[in-house]
């Protein structure tokens, strides 16, 4: 077993497909399917599953993955530590429901280490897509949300998983609308009200559970239903149809402008954000700065606004 084969086997996780590990990793196909099947033979495992569509990891192949990147990380460290040659290339990934704040503590993270090399994802995606990806370990950090009414089904899928929630916060209910929309001038607003007007949904492919859904009260009955796939057609849609979409209330000038605004909403649900990890690997060192990041900035005064 060498620390390159290791190197291997985690490029090929993140990738989800050999021919796609090769390309980044400038080797042909056929070297790198070798270099996998000969440490599985060493180990005497099965990391990867294959088929026509890709490779996914194995039960066996999820755990052996944890120690691997274990073992990448400290070699790293030591030829940095050590070696007077240029630094050792950053990689971290994280999946996420679509938050702004999300977004604001990545672009702080990556300046932090701008000046080096690194190789960072970022992955806005579906709710059972986000909890895939810690379980395979093509991301190491999961962000999402709890609510009262989730949170059983929740809970019971990230065990069976091997997943640990961590709260980060709790926010009450809010809804974004247009600066135009005359909801935005109200203190607060009802669900009876939010009727008249469209509502934005994310979707969430063939496992569209309720219980998946990035939106509060995801069961009201609506007479106005839109599903976008991304956050810039929500946001522009808010704007251009008079729409709604339920949230955590938290925006962001910088990346979302101003002419989106959030007003409180009338509801006894409660979203409890937070991050998800594998139970058997804790934060790396990347992910740890990632969330220090994210407190900063939830925790910011003008978080809010």
């Amino acid at each position: 077993m060498t620390l390159q084969q290791l190197r291997y086997i985690i490029q090929v996780a993140q990738s989800g497909s050999i021919s796609m590990a090769a390309q980044k990793l400038f080797i042909t196909q056929p070297s790198l399917s070798k270099a996998v099947s000969d440490l599985e033979k060493e180990m005497g495992i099965t990391i990867f599953c294959r088929n026509n569509r890709g490779v996914w990891l194995s039960e066996e192949g999820r755990q052996f993955l944890a120690y691997a990147r274990q073992v990448v990380e400290q070699a790293d460290l030591l030829e940095q530590r050590y070696k007077e040659n240029e630094p050792v290339k950053q990689v971290f990934a994280i999946s996420a429901q679509h938050y702004a704040f999300v977004v604001n503590a990545f672009v702080a993270l990556v300046k932090e280490y701008g000046r080096e090399k690194y190789e960072f994802s970022l992955r806005e995606s579906r709710t059972y897509d986000i909890i895939e990806d810690v379980r395979t370990r093509r991301s190491e950090l999961g962000i999402l949300f709890l609510s009262k009414f989730n949170r059983e089904v929740m809970l019971r899928i990230l065990q069976n998983d091997e997943l640990h929630f961590e709260p980060l916060f709790t926010a009450q209910p809010h809804v974004f609308v247009s600066r135009r929309n005359p909801l935005a001038d109200k203190e607060r607003v009802t669900l009876e009200e939010l009727k008249a007007y469209p509502r934005l949904t994310y979707e969430q492919g063939i496992h569209n559970s309720f219980y998946f859904s990035e939106e509060l009260h995801s069961t009201m009955e609506s007479p106005k239903n839109i599903i976008v796939s991304d956050r810039a057609t929500l946001f522009n849609l808010l704007i251009g149809l008079d729409g709604y979409t339920i949230s955590s209330g938290i925006l962001s000038s910088d990346l979302n402008g101003t002419d989106i605004v959030s007003v409180p909403l009338e509801s006894d649900e409660i979203m409890e954000i937070g991050y998800i990890h594998t139970i058997e690997t804790p934060p790396g060192r990347m992910a740890e700065r990632y969330l220090d990041h994210l407190r900063e900035y939830i925790q910011a005064p003008e978080a809010g606004k």
